[in-house]
């Protein structure tokens, strides 16, 4: 049975982790503009400015970079109820904690390919210090004045050996609903986008070239404008950021984007998906061909594999 439509409300916070702490920190500040909001040992807590909860992401220090767990906030404690109901039921299996602040209980459990999340309800609204404080009283927090300033965290694109079981676990037992997907010729899904609102989508899964599981592909953060992502292409050049392709526009999705890595080894995408919203009650899922696909992702440009999750980010030439 499909869950209730909103039982997940959005994506709360996803954690990465990296083997170069500090640095990290300094790109998500300095460079995407985050702000710190607290440190618990070898672990950092950072948010966006339009963030109306604790945290956006948490950078967590390990020998190897790769994602920790996604956290999805649901509509109410029934919800959040009714969702850990049906993953038991189907076989699945979990664990309660409470070990981040801001937050209560998060009940914790994987996915088919091994993937972290963490639901959760209780969450405390944040409350600007002075220096952060808005002008605007229905702003979190006032605008940074550096970097390039992203206003939330958009997505997660998981790589997962099983693209259809891990989208098929979303959707039945977490109510996402898939948007778009791609479909090669031998009737496999090489990749599905599904989301839990509005937006076009929250999660992606795509195909692992290298048949491994758990791995990530990356994490992405919206800006306002097009013109956000054409300058943070500018400061990445003037600040060693290493850009891996873009600026360019992806054909599913139509999202404008850049991909870049962070000093961890981490690949972040900077993303602006314009007003693109799926209204409709009835949206269709729209299917692309392997043929349709050898067009390219973006105006052309050819799909780019992941070459890393347990490796060291590329070095600027």
């Amino acid at each position: 049975m499909t869950p209730p439509l909103g039982d997940i409300a959005h994506i709360g916070h996803a954690q990465l982790f990296t083997p170069d702490l500090d640095a990290s920190v300094a790109f998500f500040t300095d460079f995407l503009g985050l702000t710190v909001n607290g440190q618990d040992g070898d672990t950092v807590y950072l948010r966006t400015f339009d963030d109306y909860e604790h945290h956006s992401l948490v950078l967590t220090a390990r020998e190897q970079p790769g994602l920790g767990r996604l956290a999805l906030r649901t509509s109410s404690e029934e919800a959040l109820r009714r969702r850990v109901e049906a993953i038991e039921a189907a076989g699945g299996t979990g664990k309660w904690t409470e070990d981040e602040p801001g937050l209560g209980r998060l009940y914790v459990t994987t996915d088919p390919d091994g993937h972290e999340h963490a639901l959760y309800w209780e969450s405390e609204h944040y409350q600007a210090p002075r220096a952060l404080k808005p002008s605007l009283k229905n702003q979190p927090q006032a605008k940074p004045n550096r970097g390039v300033g992203v206003r939330r965290l958009d997505h997660i694109n998981f790589l997962a050996a099983d693209v259809l079981a891990n989208a098929e676990w979303q959707e039945q037992l977490l109510g996402a609903r898939p948007t778009e997907q791609i479909r090669l010729d031998s009737g496999k899904i090489a990749a599905r986008w599904l989301t839990y609102t509005d937006k076009s989508y929250d999660v992606v899964y795509t195909s692992d070239w290298t048949g491994s599981e758990g791995r990530l592909h990356h994490i992405a953060f919206a800006t306002d404008t097009r013109e956000d992502i054409l300058r943070a292409a500018d400061l990445a050049i003037d600040t060693g950021v290493f850009i891996e392709t873009g600026p360019h526009k992806h054909a599913i999705q139509q999202t404008f984007f850049l991909y870049v890595y962070e000093p961890g080894g981490n690949r972040i995408e900077l993303c602006n998906p314009l007003t693109r919203l799926v209204l409709a009650p009835d949206w269709p899922l729209i299917t692309w061909t392997e043929e349709e696909r050898k067009k390219g992702q973006a105006w052309g440009l050819q799909t780019i594999e992941s070459f890393h999750t347990h490796g060291t980010p590329p070095v600027r030439p």
